[in-house]
């Protein structure tokens, strides 16, 4: 397959572009996950795909999370489409995806259907560039730390509020902990941090806190970030493992829609 590549920054991303046909082509599912690897996000601008056709090309660089309705889960706030679209307002803050389990998703894609007028933009941060850049100082200070990750707490600073109902549905997803550092099996490594990121285990709370937030300021500075202006049809690809990524806000009565498909995890947290 003949890929027209550009990169998008030096850390983060790159613009793809190739006929439909040539990207639903199993044959080329490995140099799209290799790319996808290398760059942490990928955009495919007014691409189109159907549903289906966005479900086929997932399944070409992983293995399908059985999500949705036929692997097409709606991201919307309007709770007539989407019964937990609540606690989807806690995308307004930068995150991973799966910190709650033991293995996170490996990626996502997510093409625009319904955009809103004002603010709705996707933005990503390469967590394992940032980790790279750190000072060997603060490297060295969080070698070895455990951090408690809790969905509870990311609801909080959501701002959505914990009625009987909302607060059995956080307590029903476990805190996981995990290394502050995660060591790839690749040899690479990245800041497991974000809005769900609790408390740093053994630490002062207000410490951990502070330490949290001046990693979480040091990963999401400019270089790092990849922001998305949406055209209707376009597609974003990213490799959850390495990046965070959170939209900027947007009314909550826009009718923004977008679909998703997720790709299960391989590599557990370490």
């Amino acid at each position: 397959m003949a890929l027209e590549v550009r990169d998008l920054s030096e850390c983060i991303g790159a613009v793809v572009r190739a006929p439909v046909a040539d990207l639903l082509d199993p044959a080329n599912g490995a140099q799209l996950r290799e790319l996808l690897i290398a760059r942490g996000v990928l955009v495919f601008k007014e691409l189109n795909l159907t549903d289906e056709q966005q479900v086929t090309l997932g399944s070409h660089l992983g293995v399908l999370r059985e999500e949705g309705e036929k692997g097409i889960f709606r991201i919307t706030l309007d709770p007539q489409a989407n019964e937990r679209a609540d606690y989807l307002k806690g995308s307004f803050n930068w995150h991973l995806d799966g910190t709650h389990e033991d293995v996170p998703i490996f990626a996502s894609l997510l093409s625009g259907r319904r955009l809103s007028r004002e603010g709705g933009q996707t933005e990503f941060a390469n967590s394992y560039r940032a980790y790279e850049a750190l000072p060997q100082a603060m490297k060295d200070r969080i070698d070895g730390l455990r951090v408690v990750h809790s969905f509870a707490a990311s609801m909080r600073r959501a701002g959505v509020e914990p009625t009987a109902e909302t607060r059995a549905y956080w307590d029903s997803i476990a805190d996981r902990t995990h290394n502050l550092v995660w060591r790839h099996a690749s040899g690479r490594r990245s800041l497991v941090i974000g809005c769900h990121a609790s408390h740093v285990v053994g630490m002062d709370f207000a410490e951990g806190a502070a330490l949290l937030d001046e990693l979480l300021a040091w990963a999401t500075q400019e270089r790092f970030v990849y922001r998305h202006e949406w055209s209707v049809g376009d597609l974003l690809i990213w490799n959850n493992t390495g990046v965070l990524h959170r939209v900027t806000a947007y009314p909550l009565d826009s009718g923004r829609m977008m679909h998703r498909t997720t790709l299960l995890g391989e590599e557990a947290f370490a």
